[in-house]
């Protein structure tokens, strides 16, 4: 229970956290933070719940992490429900202080978004279903790439989380303006509920795309990080 308790605040942290920045402060008048910021706090949130609760939990804030790491052979499949189930309640509960907290604000919409992943005239660049299905797929490959790697025993020790996070802060500078990006299931759901209409409608992708990627990196860090007999 206490690792199932790590991955719920965890990927609290980070939908509150890299959602929260998107949704409060991304373009606050004059001192907004942008989408370098939105990166950067997306990042920060595993960066920090990586020390905090990595070795309580392993730190995987995300289904498709925790199916990446079972098929690369570093995670049991007895734990794999309850982890998906602890990130994904995790997320609706950040999803929900967020609504809260941005629902105080004269002309809040939900409906105008509230940091939800989209594709299509929801894509903040207005990039196709295969745009997105394509980005979602290769940005999860890497970032389960990254956390295989950087996580290996032959791996400097002690900097994984740091790799981790700013390879996550780089998918989000890459793919933002394509889906709003996601890469994770669990962040997508925790907002997507809130919106309803076209986020749920659309919420398929965003799993299935980032569970796809998380195997294929799996299989690929299995063959390139194998050490040699």
């Amino acid at each position: 229970m206490k690792k199932y308790g790590a991955e719920f605040f965890g990927t609290f942290w980070l939908v509150l956290g890299g959602c929260g920045s998107a949704v409060l402060a991304a373009a606050f008048p004059e001192v907004g933070i942008g989408l370098l910021g939105v990166s950067l706090a997306f990042g920060l949130t595993v960066l920090t719940m990586a020390y905090a609760i990595g070795h309580i939990s392993g730190c995987h804030l995300n289904p498709a992490v925790s199916i990446g790491l079972w098929a690369g052979g570093r995670f049991p499949g007895s734990e794999l429900f309850p982890y998906i189930v602890a990130q994904v309640l995790g997320g609706v509960a950040a999803g929900g202080v967020l609504y809260l907290i941005a629902s105080g604000q004269a002309g809040f919409d939900v409906s105008a978004g509230f940091a939800s992943n989209g594709y299509g005239e929801h894509s903040p660049g207005g990039y196709s279903l295969v745009s997105a299905f394509t980005a979602e797929i290769v940005m999860t490959m890497m970032l389960l790439i990254v956390i295989l790697g950087a996580t290996d025993k032959r791996a400097p020790q002690g900097f994984a989380p740091i790799a981790i996070g700013l390879c996550l802060t780089l998918i989000h500078l890459i793919t933002i303006p394509v889906t709003n990006t996601s890469v994770n299931p669990a962040r997508s759901t925790g907002v997507a509920v809130f919106v309803g209409d076209w986020a749920v409608a659309q919420l398929w992708l965003f799993w299935l795309a980032p569970i796809v990627g998380g195997v294929i990196g799996a299989l690929i860090y299995r063959v390139i990080g194998r050490e040699q007999d």
